[in-house]
Order: C-alpha cells, then structure tokens, then sequence
C-alpha cells in the first residue's frame, strides 16, 4: 500500500507540537525572570531549524524506518512459516536479525556516541569508548532477541523484566562503583532515535504476523529489553575487566618472589 506524505501538513502538526514548549520558555523569560529573550533572531532561526529538522524525521520515519522495519519482519515470519511449522525454532531467521538489528542500530546511534566520549575523556581513558559500546550494543541485540523470542512463545513479557532486573541488582552489588552510573545511563541513552523507530516496528510487524498474538498486548515491549539488557551487558563487562585485572594482580604477585628467589 502506497504512504501518502504531505509535508506541508508535518510541518504544521510538528508547530503544533512544539510551539507550546516555545511559549513556556517565552513566558517563563519575560513574566518569571522578567528579562528580554536574548539574541532573539537565533532564536527563531533555531526554531525554524527544529521544525525542519523534527519534520524531515518524522517524514523519514513514516517514509522508510517504519516500512522497512515491518516489511522485514512479515518476511521473516514468512519463510519461517512456509513449510508449515510453527515452532519457535522455526524462527532462527528472526532472531538473528533482531540481534544483528539491535547491535547495529545500537552502534551507529548518536547519543551512545556522545556518552561513550564523555564518558572516556571523564575516565581519563580508563573506560574504552569502543569497550563501551560494544557493550552495549551486545545488550541491545540479545535483549531485542529474547523479546522476539517473547513475542514467539507468547509468554509474558513481565517475568523476563522482573528477572532482568533480578540480575541487575546482584551485579550492582558486585560490579565497580565506577562503572555503575554509566551502566544505568547506557539503557536510557540506546533507546533514541535510530534504535526506537526499527524495533518499534519489528515488534508490531511480528505481533501481527505469529498466529494468536495481539498487536497490542505482544507488539510493545521490545524497547523495554533494548533499555533492560544494556545495564547487564556493561556491568557484566565491567565485572569481567575487573576480574582478569585481579587475576594478573594475582599472578604477579606470586610470580615476584621467585624473581627475587633466583636474583
């Protein structure tokens, strides 16, 4: 079925949306702080620019991420279908698209770029900004196949939460302290914009597709294990860092006093 895309009415849903936000920052300058909007031609050329910005994203959404992310899962579940089986390991395809998805959409997104940065300048590059994101690229792919596995199985999607954050909680208390606000950031910051539009549109795609399941019941909560499994996924690469840390530790330590033996 042809999208049809009228950008002139984007643009205007897009005002609508954006003009109160515009309107309490006015207000809260002029009547609050009483104090004129400074630079007040950057000012509108910034929102100008966001209106443009916001539109051709959206536009861009509806356009491409959409589709392709469902048309991508539709035929999946398609061949996975085609000889007639329905079990979950007929969908082998399906889920190794949804990691392959996940850990690339994770890798190219804007916002992990940025944190993984800071976060290597503010460690005086004791985080790896790499390290970082592989990490958490690899929680975003398992996280999004073990919710695709959800949505094939049909099983509740608040027991794989609860668990998830079971095991959070046990890491926190063993992982390094450094690493702990970084990690909890790291799920905040992979759902943004490049992640959220394609799993968003897996989930439904493979909701309306599997037999017996409801779009609305099965087709959300992919982003809530793109947000959950990142935090293991960095906490259990800090844990490992820290481990074959100690064990060199170790190791040198007994290696010291033959040195001296021979010496």
């Amino acid at each position: 079925m042809e999208i049809l895309f009228n950008p002139v009415l984007l643009l205007l849903a897009t005002a609508k949306e954006v003009l109160p936000v515009l309107g309490l920052l006015v207000i809260f300058q002029t009547l609050v702080l009483r104090k004129p909007l400074p630079q007040p031609g950057r000012i509108v050329f910034g929102f100008g620019a966001v209106l443009v910005g916001m539109t051709c994203f959206l536009g861009g959404l509806d356009l491409a991420l959409f589709p392709i992310g469902r048309t991508m899962a539709l035929q999946l579940v398609e061949g996975a279908q085609k000889d007639g089986s329905v079990t979950w390991a007929a969908y082998g395809w399906v889920y190794l698209f949804a990691f392959l998805m996940g850990f690339s959409t994770t890798i190219a997104e804007p916002s992990l770029i940025a944190v993984a940065h800071k976060a290597h300048e503010a460690s005086r590059k004791a985080i790896s900004s790499w390290g970082l994101r592989i990490a958490v690229a690899v929680g975003v792919g398992f996280g999004i196949t073990l919710g695709t596995f959800r949505i094939v199985t049909g099983t509740p999607l608040y027991l794989y939460i609860m668990v998830g954050y079971v095991v959070v909680i046990i890491q926190t208390v063993f992982a390094p302290r450094m690493i702990i606000p970084l990690a909890y950031d790291s799920g905040g910051v992979t759902t943004s914009t490049v992640t959220v539009p394609l799993v968003a549109a897996l989930g439904l795609g493979l909701a309306s597709s599997v037999p017996d399941r409801s779009i609305v019941m099965d087709g959300f909560g992919l982003i809530a294990f793109a947000s959950l499994f990142p935090i293991i996924s960095v906490l259990g690469y800090a844990q490992l860092v820290q481990w074959i840390v100690q064990r060199k530790i170790r190791k040198n330590k007994k290696v010291m006093p033959d040195h001296k033996r021979s010496a």
